[in-house]
């Protein structure tokens, strides 16, 4: 398997290549060669492997040779090591809930992915390598909210591999912002004055740099690196295999799984349109964005206009310029009627998020966070629209007319704004209950290059 860059302008790399640039030096985004195709025995084998096994056989065509089975093996299984369950909120919605990892979020599947695979890749280069002055892998990460957690608690510890964090300062929520500054040893955390966007241009330049490069051996850990992006293709092997588990019947036959996915940066939703892609028999997607809407604007009017990011309850989609809504356009041959009947958008806005976690909270007894509130939302809305649609075959058969949302982060990182809308406090998992007593470390620096590169150097 070899990856080009979208920019088409740098020459095709391996996986270990591609995951250790992070970026092509073109600074387009890399791209698989091909898009792995399951078979129709694969598919109906996939639906009772176990996770560790179907994670194995989806990531072994995209790492392509460079990591040996036997330890991909053992990779796939720490990054899938915990549950992916999906539970119904009404006879319509059911929720895959994402947030039972190490830091309660999604992105939990591919920092791990991409933690160990960096740190197999370390250690071969450590073996090869007969100077005592071998560079040791930075990992550059911007962050709206869960993504630098999840890497910080990742790459904790792995040898050879350092990771600096760029968040916005006052935009992530008091539990995301103690998960990426308390960790010490390998993590660093900036506290940028700015947006998620300012952090993300920083860091994008910084592949750029001829200074910093000859300084440091930088890799990004944002869903722009092919080893984050493509492990988050599991869960919705997972979800599919729960959802072919309760509702197939004698005959074989089950509704079509149609998904929506709480949209920011859209790698989520990019990975699960390439799973689909490579044969598993999903149904139609559903990017639910807050204001941040370029992609719902550009679906309804083919004028794709980049706005600067605005603040929302939503934190961890408030992305004004999604990296990777390019790789999805990629995935479409990019033809705008291919994207536009596999896609549909819709944006909620803030008063409807949080009266929508009120009224879940009190009809259904389920507790979403914002995000997974804003995809709730727009599951009605779409559920509304094909049931209305006469012309539409799910209309056929009231059973057919299912979605799953994706519940990415554990309510309790949003205690502010699901607090006052279900009216009770939440009650903090033990597995971030040690964070309350820490004291965030941070390094404050102004939303501008020249500051960063002058620290970096320094």
């Amino acid at each position: 398997m070899q990856y080009y860059s979208l920019g088409k302008q740098s020459p095709p790399v391996n996986f270990k290549t591609a995951a250790i640039t992070g970026q092509a030096p073109d600074k387009g985004l890399y791209f698989p060669s091909e898009i792995p195709q399951f078979t129709a025995a694969q598919i109906e084998r996939f639906k009772t492997l176990d996770k560790a096994s179907l994670a194995f056989e989806v990531m072994k065509p995209y790492v392509g040779g460079t990591i040996d089975d036997a330890t991909l093996q053992q990779i796939c299984a720490e990054t899938i090591d915990f549950d992916f369950p999906l539970v119904a909120i009404t006879s319509t919605i059911s929720s895959l809930e994402l947030f039972h990892g190490p830091t309660l979020a999604f992105k939990d599947v591919g920092a791990r992915f991409m933690s160990r695979c960096l740190g197999y890749f370390s250690k071969q280069e450590k073996v090869a390598s007969a100077s005592p002055t071998t560079k040791s892998t930075t990992v550059l990460v911007a962050t709206s909210g869960d993504t630098g957690g999840a890497v910080a608690n990742g790459f904790l510890g792995v040898e050879g591999v350092n990771v600096i964090i760029l968040y916005p300062k006052g935009k992530v929520s008091p539990i995301q912002e103690l998960q990426l500054t308390t960790c010490g040893q390998n993590i660093t955390a900036l506290e940028i004055d700015g947006s998620f966007d300012d952090c993300q241009a920083i860091v994008k330049e910084a592949f750029m740099d001829t200074d910093l490069n000859q300084q440091y051996h930088l890799t990004s850990a944002n869903s722009i690196n092919v080893a984050r992006w493509l492990p988050q293709q599991l869960y919705y092997f997972f979800a599919w295999q729960q959802w072919v588990k309760k509702y197939q019947d004698a005959d074989g036959n089950y509704p079509a799984m149609h998904i929506v996915v709480p949209s920011g940066n859209f790698g989520n939703i990019c990975a699960g349109m390439m799973a689909k892609a490579s044969g598993l028999p999903l149904g139609h997607f559903v990017a639910a964005c807050n204001a941040n809407d370029v992609v719902t604007r550009y679906l309804a009017t083919e004028k794709y206009e980049i706005h600067t990011a605005v603040a929302t309850v939503s934190n961890a989609m408030d992305v004004g310029n999604p990296s990777n809504f390019i790789r999805i356009r990629e995935i479409l041959q990019n033809n705008f009627t291919h994207l536009t009947n596999a896609l549909t958008s819709y944006s909620i806005n803030d008063a409807t998020t949080k009266s929508t976690i009120a009224r879940v909270y009190k009809t259904n007894n389920y507790t979403l966070d914002p995000h997974g509130a804003v995809a709730f939302a727009a599951a009605e809305l779409y559920l509304s629209k094909i049931n209305a649609d006469p012309l539409n075959k799910d209309t056929q058969n009231a059973n057919d007319s299912k979605v799953v949302i994706l519940e990415t982060a554990h309510p309790v990182k949003f205690p502010e704004v699901v607090e006052e809308a279900i009216g009770e406090k939440i009650e903090v998992p033990a597995s971030v209950q040690f964070l309350l007593d820490k004291t965030k470390v941070s390094i404050p620096l102004a939303a501008n290059y020249t500051s960063f590169k002058e620290w970096m150097l320094q």
